[in-house]
């Protein structure tokens, strides 16, 4: 399955333990089929109520949509199938109007928090790191890691994480990244990891950085 839209996001100020969580990425759908302007409407209402009743019942703790289109969902749950059948709930979904990608996420810089009801919005840089599976090992991965340390120790990075065994990581970082700079990665040189830039808007404290 594959999904993309809008969102927002609140719940409640705690943190749960990293292997709790999934990210729902959601991606354009080219091919989707066109609707009627009031029909569109109808649905995208639908999908901004669900994501209100996720986030009260505490399943969904994190969103945010991409600059240019597509956003993330961070979902507290340690299964799959509770995430695809939360995700299903969505109106907009269940018209298959995006595509969807979900991936076990796991924080190895940062959490997750839900930050409440009053929070503020503001632009992070998001980049996706995509593997090639078939050049992936833990040397290169150990590489990957040193190359970020420089930013991590001038509190460049809000956090970093990884998508499961072998679907790739994610880094979400205050500043712009060069992608000059980004290609100095010794795994990104060697074609194991390929970034892709992204802009998202998302409330402040969602990675449990400082508000």
């Amino acid at each position: 399955m594959r999904v993309l839209l809008w969102m927002c996001f609140f719940a409640v100020a705690v943190e749960v333990p990293a292997q709790e969580f999934h990210i729902v990425f959601l991606n354009k759908k080219e091919d989707k089929k066109q609707l009627p302007e009031e029909e569109v409407k109808r649905l995208m209402d639908g999908h901004m109520a669900n994501i209100n009743q996720l986030a009260k019942e505490g399943k969904l703790w994190a969103a945010g949509p991409f600059d240019g289109g597509g956003g993330i969902f961070i979902f507290k749950s340690p299964s799959i199938e509770d995430v695809k059948s939360w995700i299903l709930t969505d109106p907009a979904v269940a018209a298959e109007r995006w595509n969807v990608e979900i991936f076990s996420y796991t924080p190895r810089i940062g959490s997750v928090c839900a930050v409440g009801e009053k929070y503020e919005m503001t632009n992070y840089y998001f980049v996706r790191y995509y593997v090639d599976q078939a050049k992936a090992n833990e040397k290169e991965w150990k590489k990957h890691q040193k190359f970020l340390e420089p930013w991590v120790n001038n509190g460049k990075v809000i956090t970093e994480a990884t998508l499961g065994a072998s679907e790739g990581a994610i880094l979400v970082l205050r500043e712009e990244p060069q992608s000059e700079k980004l290609a100095e990665d010794p795994a990104v040189k060697k074609g194991t990891l390929k970034p892709a830039i992204l802009k998202i808007f998302i409330a402040k404290g969602s990675f449990c950085e400082p508000r």
